[in-house]
């Protein structure tokens, strides 16, 4: 007999580990989300600790052996770090919270181990800025003058906080992490191996292929759909990618174009409902606002950036002379008429948030629903189907675990030293009051954040810092729309009079924007929230926070596509074979809508009014961007001359002002029919010449 080489043994050991552990791991947390009774904090600790083992095994430190018996063994110490930490919890607190040497070794190890984890799976950028924050409470923040001075607290304290407190590594973000996020995450893996993407795909040929553009059509319907359940940008781009950039480049778009319509199409993704990445989950938990609530908001704004791309896509087709041509042989209702088992899961969700069951709850539904429709297509889901959907859900899931538990030492930093009050603070005393500006600043901080951390991790540290600010200055602006209406409530008017007693009269009657600006800068900074309770419905509160947290969203989503470090336009460029640099500059150019879309949220009631309200702005808003892709392609349906282009941002701007005015609208839809009449009347004369 032959001998065995232990070297080709041990990979298909590891690879049977691995496969096991993801199986387990998804199981596990259908389990804990539906039926089981385990602490939180117990959970937490088993999520971290599972997905790290199962990190330590797919992400050796290097290929040899070696490598991956060190693996294991970090893996194993996780598990045994966290099992004594969650043993412990009761005596800790019956003995007044003093840490014994093992509490304190246990505590390093969890950190230390989220600092590897994170480095293996997603670089150096997290690991250095959790260890700046952490050294910044127990040292170096005594030593800096001025707003950010901290008097420091000891080790203890910081680990402590770090592992039992509510907004430490095992607080409300790993809650979202192995509830919300992990759900949603594995109910995608399971769509995908029922073949969901392929009928997706199949639906955005035949939907719009036949459209002029179709090519780059399909790629931004596809792209919005596989988004909208998959949460990942990059692995969207990925799996789209493959099928539409050829798919484009057949057609005659440039290889750099069409791999910029992938990653802005897939980048939007994350904005579209139900899934969102992981930001619904998190905005929910921050604003306290119901899930279902929060996709119903973020519905329209993510058709706006979608109908915006699709601008982009037209335009070019115009331009190129792309011809028409059909992309399926099958018609849209052969295709849903086969495949519509497997988008039924999609509605079963939907109708169990609607219902009432939680996302959890519905989350699991529709995943057994996957299972059971999927017994009605030609792709029946088999055991061995459902053990590999449940190890792929894993898999998918093991950066994002470890990202947002680690993500938890560096908002705990946040909330214990008050440096988000801090910080909100300069951002108002910089902008000096104005929203527009705020805007900008956190613009800036969101693309500098966004240079080294993913989108989820950028979203929670700039929301952790600035949504508090720009939550009142939003409130604030509704505010100011009432005095200048003089619809404010007595109760409010009072406040006023407190600090300025004869402001009576100017509140009763409408004021100009000026007088009120100047009116409502008398009023302390400690009164201002008495202010927006005492003037403003819980519905307006409600809406005016969800606005600020969905602005900070929408901006974090820039670091996809915003060179030098935009993941998701690199994964288009290596399909498309196109310098990276490149297609990351073409991503940012067609991604226009993550910048122009949230102003709306700032200053008009596109979240939060009512049906006539949000349909107005949504069809105003629709051709105002039509009118911004032709400035930006310097054609719309023909060539545009530097004078049509200048009439046309005239127009965008008056379609997509701030302020909602029906008579700046009417004159913005007539200047763009005017500006696209007279191109194409030029067109036709050039061509009689």
């Amino acid at each position: 007999m032959g001998s065995v080489v232990p070297g080709s043994v041990v990979p298909g050991l590891v690879q049977k580990l691995v496969f096991g552990l993801g199986v387990t791991l998804s199981l596990s947390h259908i389990y804990f989300n539906t039926i089981g009774t385990l602490p939180d904090l117990w959970v937490a600790m088993y999520h971290f600790a599972g997905f790290g083992l199962l990190c330590s095994l797919t992400v050796p430190v290097r290929r040899a052996t070696a490598g991956k018996t060190l693996s294991i063994g970090l893996g194993l110490v996780g598990i045994g770090a966290c099992l004594w930490l969650g043993w412990q919890e009761v005596a800790l607190y019956e003995r007044g919270v003093q840490l014994t040497s093992w509490d304190r070794l246990a505590t390093m190890a969890v950190i230390v181990l989220a600092l590897e984890w994170t480095r293996r799976t997603l670089g150096w950028t997290i690991p250095i800025l959790i260890v700046i924050a952490l050294t910044y409470v127990v040292g170096w923040g005594q030593w800096i003058d001025g707003l950010f001075n901290f008097p420091g607290l000891s080790l203890d304290t910081l680990l402590f906080r770090s592992v039992y407190g509510g907004e430490g590594m095992f607080g409300s973000i790993a809650r979202i992490s192995w509830s919300y996020v992990f759900i949603f995450i594995l109910f995608g893996a399971f769509l995908l191996k029922s073949g969901a993407g392929e009928v997706i795909i199949d639906l955005a040929r035949c939907a719009a292929g036949r459209w002029t553009g179709g090519p780059g059509l399909v790629a931004v319907v596809a792209s919005g759909l596989m988004g909208s359940v998959s949460g990942s940008a990059v692995a969207n781009t990925a799996s789209t990618g493959v099928i539409t950039i050829p798919l484009m480049r057949k057609a005659g778009f440039s290889p750099r174009f069409a791999a910029g319509i992938e990653a802005a199409a897939s980048t939007g993704g994350q904005l579209m409902p139900p899934v969102m990445g992981a930001g619904a989950f998190i905005m929910a938990n921050y604003t306290q606002v119901p899930y279902l609530q929060i996709i119903g908001y973020a519905a329209l704004p993510a058709m706006l950036y979608f109908l915006s791309i699709g601008f982009f896509v037209r335009v070019e087709a115009r331009r190129l002379k792309i011809p028409c041509q059909p992309l399926s042989e099958q018609s849209f209702w052969q295709v849903l008429k086969q495949g519509w088992p497997s988008l039924l899961p999609i509605v079963i969700l939907v109708a169990a948030l609607v219902i009432g069951f939680t996302p959890t709850y519905a989350g699991c539904i529709a995943i057994l629903g996957v299972v059971i429709a999927s017994w009605f297509s030609r792709r029946p889901m088999t055991l061995r189907d459902i053990l590999e959907a449940l190890h792929q859900g894993a898999l998918n899931m093991t950066s994002t675990a470890l990202l947002l538990v680690a993500v938890g030492l560096i908002v705990n930093v946040v909330t214990t030293t008050g440096i988000g009050n801090t910080f909100s603070l300069m951002i108002s005393q910089w902008a000096e009051g104005s929203l527009l500006l705020s805007l900008v600043l956190i613009a800036l901080a969101s693309l500098i954040l966004g240079m080294g951390l993913p989108v989820t991790a950028s979203y929670i540290v700039l929301a952790t810092l600035s949504a508090p600010v720009l939550y009142q200055l939003i409130a604030e602006q509704q505010i100011l729309s009432m005095m200048q209406a003089g619809a404010l409530p007595e109760q409010a008017k009072a406040l006023f009079m407190l600090t300025t007693p004869d402001s009576l009269t100017q509140l009763s009657q409408p004021m100009t924007a000026m007088n009120a600006q100047t009116l409502l800068a008398t009023l302390p900074t400690d009164i201002k929230p008495m202010l927006l309770e005492q003037a403003l419905s819980p519905a307006m509160i409600s809406a005016a926070l969800v606005s600020a947290h969905m602005i900070i969203f929408w901006l974090s989503q820039d670091s996809n596509v915003t060179p030098p470090v935009c993941l998701t336009a690199y994964a288009a460029a290596a399909i498309a074979q196109t310098p990276p640099m490149q297609t990351g500059l073409s991503a940012w150019k067609l991604a226009k809508g993550l910048y122009i879309i949230p102003l709306l949220f700032a200053y008009t009631p596109l979240i939060g009014g009512n049906s006539q309200q949000t349909l107005a702005i949504f069809v105003t808003a629709t051709l105002g961007l039509y009118a911004l892709v032709g400035v930006f392609q310097g054609y719309l349906e023909s060539e545009l001359t530097w004078l049509q282009r200048a009439l046309l941002l005239a127009c965008g701007i008056l379609l997509l002002w701030p302020v909602p005015n029906l008579w700046w609208n009417a004159l913005g839809i007539a200047g763009l029919v005017g500006v696209f009449s007279w191109s194409q009347h030029s067109t036709h004369w050039r061509s009689k010449l």
